[in-house]
């Protein structure tokens, strides 16, 4: 479930480890870096510092756009679609700007509605223009790999596999993880161009029938995945074998676990790395449909902006389940972000110990030469 807009950051143990008195010392020195997700629903903004052991979120902005709204039907971003964005986009530049985070350190992504739009490259232009946010338009490969780097510490070690789901607004990728000798390394990925705002807009809640038209977008997700996933013989004996758990990333999921767990109020510390059984997700699905879309936005872990959304991704969830099953699924309130903060985190080490391990070997020679 996405952060409230304004509301504190918070820090959560599981992805930035406690850290000692001398490494948050050190760390209130260390640099800003920023990540950002503009989505086919959602766009998402975390500003964070490294640690020891991961990074600590300074901020962190969430607001649903629907950018990919009608975008299935028109093959074009909506005019309305495009003003909402941008506007979250321009507070997510003011945001940047107040924290002081150097341009350098952020990295902006679009996916699957501006993958897709035959007018996203000029919204990514315009965006660019009007507030000077550079957004780069990432495949359905890279999406599903940063996805997995966010919340791989979310894997169960004692697995032999995890498959990893993240169902965004309008597709949906799937990793098939295997541990290995050096961790767990992937073995298979499949995007298919279904999520949460793409599937409900093309299955329409009814008034009556829920069982039916649930099963309707069960069927039609279940008809996209049967053209791909792993083939490997030895991979699918792990499914229904309880060897293997899956780990689900979206905000439908972390609703599906609010529901589950009765709260009152969205609470990011219970559900990011719960724990649910099949079942458990079952019984969630069956209490959101007979809510009804009224009640549905009543639910403070749901609300208005998602009320309609909410069972396409437990559809889409049940699909996957039916196709692949897992008796257990670890809910993730994390993903995509957090794999882009720790990549650049990751990748500025690297450069930092090479450019001491050649300041090094300079200081070496020229002593040498001195020697001499």
């Amino acid at each position: 479930m996405p952060e409230t807009p304004g509301a504190p950051a918070r820090r959560d143990a599981r992805s930035q480890p406690t850290k000692s008195a001398s490494a948050a010392t050190s760390g209130r020195d260390a640099p800003l870096y920023g990540a950002l997700d503009l989505g086919t629903n959602n766009c998402r903004l975390l500003i964070a510092k490294p640690s020891r052991d991961g990074f600590r979120v300074v901020d962190s902005f969430s607001r649903i756009v629907r950018l990919g709204e009608g975008l299935a039907r028109t093959g074009r971003l909506d005019d309305q679609a495009m003003d909402r964005a941008y506007e979250a986009l321009a507070l997510c530049a003011e945001r940047i700007a107040r924290k002081g985070l150097d341009a350098s350190r952020l990295t902006a992504v679009a996916t699957q509605a501006c993958r897709a739009a035959e007018n996203g490259p000029a919204f990514i232009e315009r965006v660019r223009r009007g507030t000077g946010l550079k957004l780069t338009i990432i495949d359905p490969a890279e999406e599903a790999r940063l996805s997995v780097a966010g919340c791989m510490n979310l894997f169960d070690p004692r697995a032999e596999g995890v498959l990893v789901i993240d169902v965004g607004g309008g597709s949906t990728e799937l990793s098939w993880m295997v541990r290995g000798d050096k961790g767990f390394e992937s073995q298979a990925w499949m995007s298919t161009p279904l999520g949460v705002v793409t599937l409900a807009e093309r299955h329409p809640e009814p008034e009556t029938d829920k069982d039916a038209w649930y099963e309707a977008m069960v069927a039609d997700v279940s008809a996209m995945l049967a053209a791909g996933g792993p083939r490997d013989p030895a991979i699918l004996d792990l499914f229904g074998s309880g060897r293997i758990h899956m780990v689900g990333t979206s905000g439908a999921i972390t609703s599906l676990a609010g529901i589950h767990l009765g709260l009152r109020r969205y609470q990011r510390d219970l559900v990011d790395g719960l724990w649910m059984t099949r079942a458990d997700c079952d019984k969630a699905a069956l209490m959101l449909k007979r809510l009804g879309p009224d009640g549905r936005a009543a639910e403070n872990c749901i609300g208005p902006d998602r009320a309609d959304l909410v069972l396409a991704g437990a559809a889409i969830l049940e699909a996957v389940q039916r196709a692949w099953p897992c008796e257990r699924v670890r809910v993730a309130d994390r993903g995509l972000r957090e794999g882009l903060l720790l990549q650049r985190m990751s990748q500025d080490r690297r450069r930092s110990r090479r450019r001491r391990q050649r300041r090094g070997r300079s200081n070496r020679k020229t002593g040498a030469e001195a020697a001499s």
